[in-house]
Formats: structure tokens, C-alpha cells, sequence
């Protein structure tokens, strides 16, 4: 199948007739960037063959915002030597028509005759969808879609096995399905098509895992028995032999008496700890006395200590006093200093800041002759801007009644067109010189005449005819034509205009009037953005402004050129200012060294005076001699407390308390443990008493016996199910091997193709496909000669989009085999290969079109400047159009 032309009119942006012809029996490269039209033509060709031409689902042909636009798609291609010519016309006027060399066939008929030939069908309500796209929906790519393969295949498949006969239909048609089916149902009774137990095998396991439950509980109810009898026997003797003395009063006697001794151990600890409060007391009265006479002895010699520092005390205050009229002299010339330089300081401020402010009026002075050009230019555009509104205030037009009135004279010219259509129509030929009147016209010659109404045809010497145009059509379309009339005349009266060409142009001329209205509102808003009174305000606040410098430039000092500047003026007053601080701290340090002297002076006095008076006191030896007698007595009582602390230690250590409080305990616990032990005996026998006449009464051996024939029978039944559930599995995978072998050789064909134009991308690599021809996996060989095996669907998206391709490509060589029609329509594909790919793919594609037509759009002309053809500009091709 070769397509040779193309023509699309009013379909989305193409409103004017875009016709493509000579299209090459391989390759057609269109190119152009996003919004070029690209898609639209891809969908035009897709609506010319999907859609059917009475639909109401494809107002999105229509061009954007034109509801009355009548969609129209022209196709001319070749097909085994026989010329087809598809001209379809979609919403308004629908019709579909199909020339076959001299053959025509319309409406229904056309379509269901293409539909046949390529492979697909129609949608029974509503726009078409991919389900219903059939084989070229496989070979006809949509954006983004050439790595999607699984779908398109299956919609096709109906399609294929007719148009591939054995390539596909064997394994469809297959006798051996039947007996697989019915495999398959048996099996399926008793087994999931996950091998998982299901029906009365899954029941029967459940009962006998139940029944399994059941007697190992009863076993163990048993065992539980007989246990619990044995168990008491046991305590029964224990009981006998153990509790019967009562041993725990001879446990608890025992610890009484160890309590006894652990008492009088407390008591010894007692005086022990009251004895050794004493000591503590005795050595800190100790410690206390000999601090006392250390006193004694640091006194004297602090004296001497005392004396040394009263003395240096007072030559530091000498010598500083002597460092303070020096001090006082600077000071005094600092200041002079730093008032001067202060002074010149702000006479050279003044100067700055009245070179500044001039600098500034100056500015201003600048501003302002800008703004007053500015708000002059404001007001001449103002002006212009009011006239330019008056003048469209006076030729514009209602744009819904200019519609109107453009949609009655469509309408009239439509109705003349129908009552072309519907008239009679009178053809005369009449002899040389001979005439007749047809209504108030003669006529003579050869010609036709339109009747619309009735109409009187006088024949000079034979008399006149009257012919009345039968039907009512032509009644009524006379009535619509002078109610639109009427409606004509009445809107050209309302918009005061002649015609619906003044019209046409009155609306022209107010569009630039308001383009230029804008235009001029644009450059007002660009000149005075808050407006012109905002902007004479604005003049006027800098006239202000420029006043207000000036007095005040008229009230500061003339320039003084002796004068240094600022920055140098500031300079000197911060050294001033910086030597004055330095003079100003050292004067402050110097009071307060004086002030530190004199205090430190004093200080020493006092301290010298008050341990002078402490030595002189009269009552100095005798404390001093009753601190030693009474730290003698304290040695004495020191050394008994301690001799009396030792031997009571000894004493307890040897009856070792520690250990007597344990026995205490272990005696009381092992008292507790045995009768404790004696009550849960006595208690154990009541309840295993209970409880063995409670199981004696249920009979458990009998129901054993009865509950295991029970179990033994459903286990038969369970395993006459299993024996039966693998040889259904059994047979079903020899069948299903034997159908793998038959699908196998099936795919030669495609393999055959798929691996034709994979080695091209892949060398030694192989695609493997499904019982249902659907690419799978791909096995390729890697670095260091291994081989590795992927899920197409685990490929990369621009790989998935290589496969995709490639599968598209073998589908349409096995197709072009079997004598079918194939046209290849790649929408932006393989926009994710990378460059080493791409090249690779363009070769594949560039062989592929040996054998098919290919349409490739494409917004990346730099991709496929080496594809060997020449491209199609749809930019140059839109400009054409127009």
C-alpha cells in the first residue's frame, strides 16, 4: 500500500486546504517544532479510517473557537495497481466517498470496504478507540506509545489470523484446545492453576487434618491420665513419709534460739556505737585546743610581718603623690587641644555640607527639567488618547450583531445553494433567430433556467406554458430566504451600515483604532504611571523642593579655601580626641593609685595596731596555760575510749552477727518452705482426685478406637483424590509441552523477522515471543562473552521503545508476506535512544522501508539528517496553504 496524497481542510489548526502530494513509496520525513501541525495530520489520517463520517464524537477536528467549521480529509493510495481515492467530510454536510478505479462506493459501504481491507473496525456509539483499531493500530503509532506492543497485539489478533492464515490461526484453532479445556476443568476441580488444593480434595484435607487433630488430642488426654495417676501415687507416700513428723516446728525452734543470740550482739553494738560518738567529740575538743596555742605562736611572729608592711605602705604613697602636678599640666593642655581641633572640625563640616547640598540643588534642577518634559510629552498623548477614543466611540460596531448579520448572510448563501439544489430546472435549446420568455426574462440560444416559483413560459405563435415547481421544499426555502431577508436588512439598518462588506471593514478600521487606542494607553501608562495629575503633582513638589535648597543655600557660610577638608579636619580632631582620652585615663589611674596607696596605708596601720594589742593583753598566759591542761585531760580520756573500743570489738567479731542473722533466716524460711510445701501436697491430691474420676467417666479409649476408623476412611478418600489430581497434572503438562512445541514452530515466522532486524541493533542476539506472538524476553551477549536474559518489560524506556519498533516492523514483513496491505506511521518516535542507538535504529528503519511506506513525524530534524531522505518542512508547508 503506497500513499500518494493528502488533503486536509478545517481540520484543527489547518483552516485553510493543506494538500501534500508526491508521497515516496519509502520514507516521508515531516518535520517542524511543537504546535506545527505535526499531530493534527497524524490524527486527520487516523479520523479519515477510524471515524465514521456520520459521528458526532469528532468536533475535535474542528479548528479551535469555529463550531460551524465542516471538517473535510482527502486520501488517494496505491494498492496492488488499483487506484483508491477516500474523501470524507465530518459534522456538516457528512459524507464519505471511494473511488476504486472507476468503481464509487459511499457512506457505509466505503467504510466497511476500507475497514475489510486494512484490518480494524468501527466503534458501535461514540469516537473510535484503540480496541477497535486492529492491524493498523499496530503498525500506526501514536506519541509516546511505540514501546506499548502487548495491547496493540492483542486487539489486533483477530485481524492477524486471518490476514496470516497458519501464522497464528493454528494455535487459535487447534483441536487439541478442546481436550486441553477439558483437562483443565478436571483439574481445576481439584487443584488451582497454582497447584493449590481447591473442591473436595481441599475439603477432605481439611477434615483430615481435623480428624488428625482430634486424636492427637485425645492421645494426649490419655497420656495426660495416666500421668496424673502415677503422679498421685507419688505425692500420697511423699505426704506419708514427709509431712506426717511435722519437721518445720523443729526448723522454727532453731531460729528463736539463733535470735536470742543476734539480740545480745545488738546490744554490745549499741555501746559500741555510743563509745565511739564519745571519741569523735574528745578529738575534736582536741583539735580545738591545739589551734589555740598555734594561735598563740602565729601571733608573734605576724608582728613582725605587721611592721614591714606599715612601712612600705607609706614610701608608695610618697612616691605616687609626686607624679600628680605633672600629671595635671598635660591634662590642661590636651583639652586646649582637642577644643580647637573640635572647633576647625565643624567649620570644615559646614563647608562639606554645603558643597553637598549645592551638588544636590543641582540635581534637582536636572529632575525637574526631566519631569517637565515628561508630564508635557503626558499631556500631548492624553490629548491624543481622548481624540483616538472619540473616534472609536463614533465607527465602532456590536460585535454580536456583526456576527449575526455574518451568520445570516452564511445562512442566505447556503439557502440560495439548496434552492439550486431543489429548483426545477428548465434546459431550452432553441433553433437560430427563435426566442421564448420564461417570466419576465427572453431568452434564445441554449441555456438553463432556475424555477423557484411558479413561472409563465410564453412561445411566440404557439401560445404559453405554466410550470409550478412541485414539493413544498421550494415554498419554504423561499419563506427562510425572505425572513433572512428581512433579518439582513434589519441588522444593516441597526449597525447603520450599506452591506456586511462595510461592515466587515468599519470593524477593521475600529480594531486598529483600538489597537492604536492601546497602543497610546501603553505609552501614557509608560510616561505617567499614576497618572498625568499625579505626575503634575509631582513637578510641582520638586519645584518646591528646589526652592527650599535654595534658602538653604543662601543661610550657610561662604567657601573658605584655607580651610582644610572634612575628612582631614576629622582626622586631627580624633587625634586630639584619642590623646586627650589617653592623658584624661592616665590622670584617672593615677587617682586611683593614690586612692589604693592611701587605703593599703591604712590598712597596714590597723592591722599592725590591733596584733600589737592582742600581745599586751593582760590575760594572755594564763588562756594560754589553760589551753595546755585541758588538752592534757583530753589525751588521757582519748586513750581509755579507745582501749574500751577495741575489746568490745573483739568481742563482737568473735560472735560474728552476720552469720547469726542469716541463720535467723534460713531457719524461719526453711520452717515456711516445708509447710508450704506440706498444704500444696494435701491440695494436689484433692484436685488430681477430681480430675481423674472426671476422665474416667468420658470413656477416652472408646472414642479413640471410634475417631481413628473415622480418620482412616477420609484418608483413603484424600488419597484416591491426590492419585487422581497428579495424573490430571500429568497429562495436562504433556499436553500443554505438545502445544508449546506446535506454538514454537508457529513463531519461525516472526522470529525469522524479529531477528533480522535485531542483529542489526543487538549482533547474536535473540528476541523471544509468547504463544501469542508477544515479545517477552531478550537474550543479548555482554562484556567477556557471557550472555545475559531480561523481561522486555524490564528494559530501559528507551530500549522498550527500540523493541517496540522492531516488533511493529516484523508484524507488518509478516503481513507484507501474506499479500496484506502495511503502512508504517511513526508519531515522534525513539525521541529516549541515545545517539549510538538511534544510528543503529535508522538503519533498521531505512531497510524496512525497502519493503513498506513509512511516515515518520518528528520535531528533531537534527536526529534524522542522515536518513537518506528529504525532509518536509510543515512550517513551509502551513505557509503554502495559506
Amino acid at each position: 500500500m503506497k500513499l500518494t496524497r493528502l488533503r486536509i481542510e478545517q481540520v484543527r489548526q489547518f483552516r485553510q486546504a493543506l494538500e501534500i502530494t508526491e508521497l515516496e513509496p519509502g520514507i516521508n520525513l515531516f518535520v517542524g517544532p511543537n504546535e506545527s501541525g505535526k499531530s493534527t495530520m497524524v490524527h486527520a489520517i487516523r479520523a479519515a479510517f477510524f471515524e465514521k463520517h456520520k459521528s458526532s464524537s469528532v468536533d475535535d477536528l474542528q479548528p479551535w473557537g469555529d463550531s460551524s467549521a465542516r471538517p473535510e480529509i482527502e486520501l488517494a493510495f496505491q494498492w496492488q495497481g488499483s487506484g483508491w481515492t477516500l474523501n470524507k467530510r465530518f459534522l456538516k454536510n457528512k459524507r464519505c466517498d471511494l473511488h476504486i478505479d472507476h468503481q464509487h462506493l459511499s457512506g457505509d459501504e466505503a467504510e466497511e470496504r476500507l475497514a475489510e481491507l486494512l484490518g480494524y473496525s468501527f466503534a458501535g456509539r461514540g469516537a473510535s478507540k484503540p480496541e477497535h483499531w486492529g492491524i493498523p493500530g499496530l503498525l500506526w503509532v501514536q506519541q509516546g506509545d511505540v514501546q506499548e506492543i502487548h495491547n496493540s497485539v492483542s486487539y489486533a489478533g483477530d485481524y492477524l489470523q486471518t490476514a496470516l492464515g497458519r501464522s497464528l490461526g493454528e494455535i487459535a484453532s487447534s483441536s487439541g484446545d478442546a481436550l486441553i479445556g477439558q483437562v483443565e476443568k478436571a483439574r481445576g476441580q481439584l487443584l488451582t492453576n497454582t497447584g493449590r488444593e481447591t473442591g473436595e480434595y481441599k475439603a477432605l484435607i481439611a477434615q483430615c487434618d481435623k480428624k488428625d487433630a482430634e486424636l492427637a488430642e485425645l492421645r494426649q488426654k490419655i497420656t495426660q491420665y495416666r500421668e496424673q495417676v502415677d503422679h498421685l501415687g507419688n505425692l500420697r507416700k511423699q505426704q506419708q513419709d514427709i509431712d506426717a513428723p511435722r519437721p518445720w516446728q523443729a526448723q522454727r525452734q532453731q531460729a528463736e534460739k539463733a535470735g536470742e543470740q543476734l539480740a545480745e550482739v545488738k546490744r554490745w553494738q549499741a555501746e559500741q556505737e555510743r563509745e565511739e560518738q564519745a571519741l569523735r567529740q574528745c578529738r575534736q575538743e582536741q583539735a580545738l585546743h591545739r589551734q589555740q596555742l598555734r594561735d598563740f605562736q602565729n601571733q608573734a611572729n605576724q608582728l613582725a610581718e605587721r611592721e614591714k608592711d606599715k612601712q612600705a605602705t607609706a614610701e608608695a604613697l610618697e612616691d605616687i603623690g609626686a607624679r600628680g602636678p605633672r600629671l595635671q599640666a598635660q591634662l590642661k593642655q590636651a583639652k586646649q587641644q582637642y577644643d580647637a581641633a573640635v572647633a576647625l572640625y565643624q567649620q570644615a563640616r559646614q563647608q562639606s555640607a554645603r558643597q553637598a547640598l549645592q551638588k544636590e540643588y543641582d540635581q534637582r534642577i536636572e529632575n525637574l527639567k526631566q519631569q517637565q518634559d515628561t508630564l508635557q510629552q503626558a499631556r500631548d498623548c492624553q490629548a491624543e488618547l481622548q481624540k483616538s477614543r472619540e473616534k472609536y466611540q463614533a465607527i465602532a460596531l456590536d460585535k454580536d450583531s456583526l456576527a449575526r448579520l455574518r451568520q445570516v448572510e452564511q445562512q442566505l448563501n447556503e439557502l440560495r445553494i439548496r434552492q439550486q439544489t431543489l429548483a426545477t430546472r428548465l434546459h431550452y435549446a432553441l433553433e437560430n433567430g427563435q426566442t421564448i420568455t420564461v417570466g419576465q426574462n427572453t431568452v434564445s440560444g441554449t441555456g438553463e433556467a432556475l424555477l423557484l416559483e411558479t413561472t409563465n413560459i410564453a412561445i411566440p405563435g404557439i401560445g404559453s406554458l405554466r410550470l409550478e415547481p412541485g414539493g413544498t421544499d421550494v415554498a419554504e426555502l423561499r419563506r427562510q430566504q425572505q425572513e433572512l431577508e428581512s433579518d439582513r436588512q434589519s441588522l444593516l439598518q441597526q449597525l447603520d451600515i450599506p452591506s456586511l462588506e462595510d461592515g466587515e471593514k468599519r470593524a477593521e478600521d475600529s480594531q486598529m483604532l483600538n489597537r492604536q487606542i492601546d497602543h497610546l494607553q501603553l505609552r501614557l501608562d509608560s510616561l505617567a504611571p499614576k497618572g498625568v495629575d499625579a505626575l503634575s503633582a509631582q513637578v510641582t513638589l520638586l519645584e518646591q523642593q528646589r526652592d527650599a535648597h535654595a534658602e538653604k543655600l543662601k543661610d550657610m557660610p561662604e567657601h573658605n579655601p584655607d580651610l582644610p577638608d572634612e575628612a582631614a579636619a576629622e582626622s586631627e580632631r580624633d587625634r586630639a580626641h584619642e590623646n586627650l582620652k589617653a592623658i584624661e585615663q592616665a590622670h584617672t589611674e593615677h587617682k586611683r593609685e593614690l586612692g589604693l596607696a592611701e587605703q593599703a596605708q591604712a590598712t597596714a596601720l590597723r592591722e599592725w595596731q590591733l596584733l600589737n594589742d592582742q600581745l599586751q593583753a593582760p590575760d594572755r598566759k594564763a588562756r594560754e596555760q589553760r589551753a595546755n591542761d585541758a588538752l592534757a585531760d583530753l589525751n588521757a580520756e582519748a586513750a581509755k575510749l579507745q582501749r574500751n573500743l577495741e575489746e568490745r570489738q573483739q568481742q563482737i567479731d568473735e560472735a560474728n552477727p552476720d552469720i547469726l542473722q542469716q541463720d535467723v533466716e534460713r531457719f524461719t524460711r526453711s520452717a515456711d518452705a516445708m509447710e508450704k510445701a506440706a498444704g500444696e501436697r494435701s491440695r494436689s491430691i484433692e484436685r488430681l482426685e477430681v480430675e481423674l474420676d472426671a476422665l474416667g467417666a468420658q470413656g477416652l479409649e472408646e472414642k479413640y478406637a471410634a475417631l481413628r476408623q473415622e480418620t482412616e476412611r477420609l484418608q483413603r478418600r484424600r488419597d484416591e483424590l491426590a492419585r487422581h489430581a497428579r495424573a490430571l497434572d500429568l497429562l495436562l503438562n504433556l499436553l500443554r509441552d505438545k502445544r508449546q512445541a506446535l506454538t514454537r514452530q508457529l513463531q519461525a515466522p516472526l522470529q525469522k523477522h524479529l531477528n533480522h532486524y535485531l542483529k542489526l541493533l543487538f549482533p547474536g542476539a535473540s528476541l523471544s515471543v509468547d504463544e501469542n506472538l508477544i515479545p517477552t524476553s531478550l537474550t543479548r551477549t555482554v562484556n567477556g562473552g557471557g550472555e545475559e536474559r531480561g523481561e522486555v518489560t524490564a528494559l530501559s524506556y528507551g530500549a522498550r521503545e527500540q523493541m517496540g519498533l522492531i516488533s511493529r516492523l516484523a508484524y507488518a514483513d509478516l503481513l507484507h508476506e501474506a499479500g496484506k496491505p502495511t503502512l508504517v506511521m511513526l508519531d515522534d518516535a525513539l525521541v529516549h535512544s541515545d545517539a549510538n542507538r538511534l544510528v543503529q535504529m535508522k538503519r533498521i528503519l531505512f531497510d524496512a522501508a525497502q519493503r513498506h511506506q513509512i511516515l515518520l513525524f518528528s520535531c528533531h530534524l537534527e536526529n534524522w539528517q542522515d536518513l537518506g531522505v528529504s525532509p518536509r518542512d510543515m512550517q513551509a508547508l502551513k505557509v503554502n496553504a495559506a
